[in-house]
């Protein structure tokens, strides 16, 4: 599901085949049935971040809910004047791994994929998600019974979830995050991305995002190529 997760990434970026079109189908494919969830979803989200990264109220990525977590100087002094120091941001670093990574795809967007696709009628993305549902479904429930499957699916998703979280994190949250400045957009992205040292290890295991600069700069160059 992670290795699937960085694939469909790449379809999104339209970084794999030469037409438009082409990455486009095959990433309704990739994210609907062998993920569960909507492209349509996807494109939502992530395009916002690629325009705005790190920027507040604009990049969905740090739209953090402040009664938890207070991220980048910007809001942490906003949270202060606003008497919120009784919020325990000072452990947020400790509470953030127990209450981030493990709940976000397993039960935050568990749920929300699904009303995202029906509020925003994308049907055709429903009918991909619910394939993967079914095959998922019908390939355990005649090992596992309907418990076993229940919690081999939510294990999937906690250990997912982490993996997803990690990676997408690394590379952004220790850079600058505030309000949107108007600043020009190359300097804009270099001033929300960081990178990762290079290895076999992070290349896979981050999907080549460990490049994170270089694809931000560069988001439909197929990923094999950041390092050059």
């Amino acid at each position: 599901q992670a290795q699937a997760g960085w694939l469909q990434h790449d379809f999104g970026h339209l970084s794999v085949f030469s037409r438009s079109r082409w990455n486009h189908w095959v990433h309704k494919f990739v994210i609907g049935h062998l993920k569960g969830a909507p492209a349509s979803w996807w494109n939502h989200l992530h395009f916002q971040h690629h325009a705005k990264p790190n920027c507040f109220r604009k990049d969905p990525d740090v739209n953090m809910h402040p009664l938890f977590f207070a991220l980048g100087k910007t809001l942490s002094v906003e949270l202060g004047v606003q008497k919120k120091k009784f919020m325990p941001y000072n452990h947020q670093h400790k509470y953030f791994f127990i209450i981030g990574p493990p709940a976000l795809v397993p039960l935050y967007f568990q749920w929300y994929i699904f009303y995202f696709a029906v509020q925003r009628k994308q049907w055709v993305d429903l009918a991909w998600m619910l394939s993967f549902y079914i095959r998922f479904y019908l390939t355990y429930l005649p090992f596992l019974g309907v418990k076993g499957t229940l919690g081999l699916h939510l294990l999937v998703r906690f250990i997912e979830s982490n993996w997803f979280v990690w990676v997408t994190q690394m590379n952004h949250i220790p850079m600058h995050i505030d309000y949107d400045k108007n600043v020009d957009w190359f300097s804009t992205q270099l001033q929300a991305t960081c990178n990762v040292h290079q290895s076999l290890f992070n290349d896979w295991f981050s999907g080549h995002l460990n490049f994170q600069i270089e694809h931000h700069l560069f988001p439909t160059m197929p990923r094999h190529n950041y390092w050059k």
